[in-house]
């Protein structure tokens, strides 16, 4: 069945025809390499340059602050494994729900998983009980990718320049950084990295309507990271290899495209939020809504419907056209229980229940009425 309804946007969005606009003359008559010295190849350097001072603008940084990269992903990677390898004896803080791509190289090191509550928020002040002399390192999600919470970066960067000033008192050197992953964030949230008291802050292009495989991470001027991928020393030598100009076009030309609409989107999907839960209440009386309600994205609605199984309500629903998720993209093949539910307090079978819709450009009213209709024929 033709697919007509779509409402798994966390995972994966369509690229908006003013950023495939943007992006097309690179891929043809714009094609060359950017670290060539001949004048058209420099009138493409300065088009990347451009991109990269658009991207800056967003998170109130210098351009020399944005490196340009293949995803979040890939930024979370440079971010964790160039400042951890620089302290291999110290620890990092990561929190329970952060995304795999966190996660994974997090606990390569020594690592530590800050707790959440029963809503998807960071405990603040179990936070502020593990950070020690020995930490380098806080890295905690802007908003979360399967239930939505929206995290108080501004609140944690500021207990970080806290614990930065009583270590210059006491005489301590090593340094402490913030990390925050805004690949879900990045089309409804302020991204100034001043405000939120950041050091680290990645976006991926493929959550904002722009090019798959492209990301930014922004990385203050204060810090250095050691390289992960060595070669022809591209980004400031940060990331070697031919620059991918198109992307980087293209994920500009998305970000403020979301960042000026970020306002009246949030407002109209959050309208459809209302709406969905008040429907659910109606007509799946029997289905839980996950993670806070006052704390989240705007375009999130995660739910447990208990003693159903959420495969076979996504396969039902997809025969009916209707397409969302049981949880990350990234881990969908996994087969065990979210460890972001599983964090919050679930239990393995709550969270082998549970369903994740999230809204975007193309959401109307009448889908949002349309999914909880066929969703109540499918568990009641």
């Amino acid at each position: 069945m033709t697919t007509s309804i779509y409402l798994d946007y966390a995972a994966a969005t369509p690229m908006d025809e003013s950023v495939f606009l943007a992006m097309r003359p690179y891929f043809t008559e714009k094609f060359y390499n950017p670290s060539a010295t001949y004048l058209v190849a420099q009138g493409v350097k300065k088009d990347l340059e451009a991109a990269r001072a658009r991207v800056a603008y967003w998170f109130g940084a210098r351009p020399n602050e944005i490196t340009f990269t293949a995803g979040s992903t890939e930024a979370n990677n440079l971010v964790i494994h160039g400042l951890m390898r620089q302290y291999p004896n110290a620890k990092v803080i990561v929190s329970a729900i952060e995304h795999e791509s966190v996660l994974a190289p997090a606990h390569e090191y020594d690592c530590v998983e800050a707790p959440v509550t029963t809503k998807g928020v960071v405990d603040l002040e179990k936070l502020a009980q593990l950070i020690d002399d020995t930490t380098v390192l806080v890295s905690v999600m802007y908003a979360n990718n399967e239930v939505g919470t929206i995290q108080p970066i501004g609140q944690i960067g500021q207990m970080i320049e806290d614990v930065r000033k009583d270590r210059r008192a006491r005489g301590i050197t090593l340094p402490i950084y913030l990390h925050s992953d805004a690949a879900q964030a990045a089309a409804y949230l302020d991204l100034h990295a001043a405000r939120l008291r950041v050091d680290f802050m990645t976006l991926n292009g493929g959550k904002i309507y722009g090019p798959k495989q492209s990301g930014a991470l922004f990385v203050s001027s204060k810090v250095r990271l050691v390289p992960q991928v060595l070669g022809g020393g591209q980004e400031r030598g940060l990331r070697s290899g031919t620059e991918n100009v198109a992307g980087s076009i293209g994920l500009s030309a998305a970000l403020a495209m979301v960042q000026q609409r970020r306002h009246e989107e949030g407002q109209r999907l959050q309208q459809f939020q209302k709406l969905f839960i008040k429907l659910l209440a109606e007509k799946v009386p029997q289905a839980v809504v996950n993670g806070s309600t006052s704390r989240r994205l705007p375009n999130n609605i995660h739910i447990t419907v208990p003693d159903h199984d959420n495969e076979r309500i996504l396969m039902a629903l997809d025969e009916a056209g209707i397409i969302c998720a049981a949880g990350s993209a990234c881990s969908a093949s996994n087969e065990e229980p979210s460890h972001v539910l599983k964090a919050m307090g679930l239990s393995d079978a709550e969270a082998q229940s549970s369903l994740r819709f999230t809204f975007g450009f193309q959401t109307t009213e009448q889908m949002i009425h349309a999914v909880v209709d066929e969703l109540a024929k499918q568990v009641l």
